[in-house]
């Protein structure tokens, strides 16, 4: 991405020589840098070679006089290569209807032959500088959903958690592989993050991976990027998650899914520190730190066959064991006094904290969503609380079955919750094999785990 103090690069296209001369003459005097061309076809070669900041396209070329079809015809295949290029068109046959008629097919301005210097320069500075800007929050709107900061909310005063305390701070700064073990929803990436606040990398990027969420068909995509062209719906070069880890972490959150012929190219790169992006030859090296989490029995796994013991060799010289919230109850309070600061700033209610009821009803739930959970929870009672202290109605915790669930009493997201929640049971923790009987995809049923807290 260029940065602000690159000088502007602007694609003219216009069949008029004379044109193409003033405008030449005119913007390198301003300070920008200028490619022209003389038709459509020049144009959609010139968009694909180089990355240019704003284009200026004639509407109206060899076809016709005055219809402007093919300009408008052009600014749609431009769009289609590169929708954050701003456009700007212009014509000597302007009028309202073709302008109108430009700027709702996305141009980003009008200018009519003969053109004022003056607002035609204003108008690209303008393009060019919201162009940048676009294009910067498009990236930072991808690194938003794969980069976490690093301060981590880990609150951990229970001597159950003094153990994962101990490892973080003994291995933190140094590079080694970490897997971190442990039930749903017990805070496997926060400890992740803490890793990576402590480490050597930690200015450099925090990339998070839902393995469990990834398609076969885009895995290697997801992972190592593919370039322009590479399968059929590759409009685009794609940045890769461990190009986008480059010198910083790499968190594979559920990695006892991965399936085994993925297994074979994640266990490539961390052999070699080598990938390619799909559809290209040209080989790159990463350089990440590289921290896996998972909920199932990773060991079993590998007796059955499901996972590659070298894998796991590569994986694993650290373990992290994290406990469930049941075996810390000395962090349940100081945990829900945290998540009720932050849902009460997030909801702008004024709450300073719990009634002895409801601290007692959350010590004495079973939390079998663990900490996720009890953030949910305490969502929930932010919402719906009335009074400056949160009641133990607030929490909307059910008391203690002692008895199966009746299904016809139960709402339908109940249902699927329990249905979901007996077929993990039955298998095991393997998410794999229970959404294969639920009938749900891979991606399908990671949802639904999100949706439940589980």
């Amino acid at each position: 991405m260029k940065s602000n103090d690159t000088p502007p690069l602007i694609l003219i296209a216009d069949d008029q020589a004379d044109v193409l001369a003033a405008l030449r003459l005119l913007l390198k005097g301003e300070g920008f840098q200028v490619e022209t061309v003389s038709s459509p076809a020049h144009a959609l070669a010139a968009i694909t070679e180089k990355d240019f900041d704003a284009a200026l396209i004639d509407l109206n070329y060899t076809r016709d006089t005055t219809s402007g079809q093919e300009g408008l015809d052009l600014l749609a295949r431009l769009q289609a290569v590169d929708s954050t290029l701003p456009v700007v068109v212009m014509t000597a046959w302007g009028s309202v209807e073709i302008a109108v008629e430009a700027m709702r097919r996305g141009a980003r301005d009008f200018i009519q032959k003969p053109w004022e210097n003056a607002r035609l320069l204003s108008i690209l500075r303008n393009q060019v500088e919201l162009g940048r800007a676009l294009r910067r929050g498009e990236r930072l709107a991808a690194e938003n959903e794969l980069l976490r900061g690093t301060g981590p909310d880990l609150i951990a005063e229970s001597p159950a958690m003094k153990p994962v305390l101990e490892i973080i701070q003994r291995v933190g700064s140094a590079d080694a592989n970490v897997l971190i073990l442990g039930e749903n929803g017990t805070g496997k990436g926060v400890i992740a993050q803490a890793l990576h606040a402590v480490s050597r990398r930690a200015d450099a990027p925090f990339v998070t991976v839902n393995m469990g969420g990834l398609s076969e068909g885009l895995f290697e995509s997801e992972l190592f990027g593919h370039v322009k062209g590479a399968f059929t719906d590759a409009k685009t070069d794609r940045v890769g998650r461990f190009e986008l880890a480059e010198g910083g972490t790499l968190f594979l959150d559920e990695i006892a899914n991965v399936p085994l012929p993925q297994q074979a190219k994640l266990l490539r790169v961390l052999e070699t520190g080598e990938y390619e992006r799909v559809g290209s030859s040209k080989t790159k090296r990463a350089n990440v730190r590289l921290i896996s989490a998972t909920n199932a029995d990773v060991q079993k796994a590998v007796g059955d066959g499901r996972f590659r013991q070298d894998l796991l060799f590569r994986l694993n010289t650290i373990e992290i064991h994290l406990p469930p919230l049941r075996e810390r109850p000395e962090d349940i309070a100081p945990l829900a006094v945290h998540f009720l600061t932050r849902h009460a700033h997030q909801y702008g209610k004024r709450l300073e904290g719990f009634e002895p009821a409801a601290l007692q009803a959350l010590r004495d739930h079973a939390w079998p969503g663990n900490v996720r959970e009890l953030s949910h929870v305490i969502e929930r009672a932010a919402l719906m609380a009335t009074e400056s202290l949160v009641r133990a109605s607030d929490l909307g915790l059910r008391a203690p079955a002692t008895a199966e669930p009746r299904i016809e009493d139960m709402a339908i997201d109940d249902v699927e919750r329990w249905l979901i929640k007996k077929t993990l049971a039955r298998f095991e923790g393997n998410a794999n094999k229970a959404a294969e009987t639920l009938g749900l995809s891979r991606s399908a049923f990671y949802r639904r785990l999100q949706k439940y807290g589980l």
